[in-house]
C-alpha cells in the first residue's frame, strides 16, 4: 500500500513497461516511507484515441508518452505529496525519458479500515500491520 493505477498510450516494450514500474515504486518509497515489499502496481494501456488528458488551461503540452497515476493510499502529509509529485517526474525523466508534462497524478486517499490485503482481515485493523 499505496496502490498505484497508471494509465497509458499503448505502445510501450515490456522492458519500458517494468522501467516505468520500477521508477514509480522507488518514488513511493522515498516520499512514504513504506516496506520495498509494499508494491501494489497496476498498469494498463489505452489505444491513443481512449485517453484523453488535456491541461485543465494550464499551457502544459501532452504526447503520445503521457502517463496518468493514480494512487490509493492512506493520509499523507502534503510534503509528502509534494515530494511524491517531485519525486516521481524525476525517475520517469531520468529513466523513462518521460518529460515532467507528461506526468499527471491523481491522490486518492482512505482510512485504515479500507484495506484488507488478503486472508479476509483488515491488517491495519487487526495490528498485524
Amino acid at each position: 500500500m499505496p496502490l498505484i493505477r497508471i494509465d497509458a498510450v499503448a505502445g510501450r516494450t515490456d522492458e519500458e513497461i517494468q522501467t516505468l514500474l520500477d521508477a514509480a515504486h522507488r518514488a513511493m518509497l522515498a516520499a512514504f516511507k513504506v516496506p520495498e515489499r509494499d508494491r501494489y502496481q497496476i498498469y494498463t494501456e489505452h489505444k491513443a484515441s481512449h485517453l484523453i488528458a488535456q491541461d485543465t488551461g494550464l499551457d502544459i503540452p501532452r504526447t503520445q508518452k503521457f502517463v496518468l497515476f493514480t494512487v490509493t493510499t492512506r493520509p499523507r502529509a502534503r510534503a509528502e505529496k509534494e515530494a511524491f509529485y517531485k519525486l516521481l517526474c524525476q525517475e520517469l525523466w531520468e529513466h523513462c525519458a518521460i518529460a515532467t508534462s507528461d506526468v499527471m497524478v491523481s491522490l486518492v486517499s482512505n482510512s485504515d479500515e479500507d484495506w484488507s490485503f488478503g486472508n479476509g482481515r483488515a491488517q491495519f485493523l487487526t495490528g498485524e500491520l
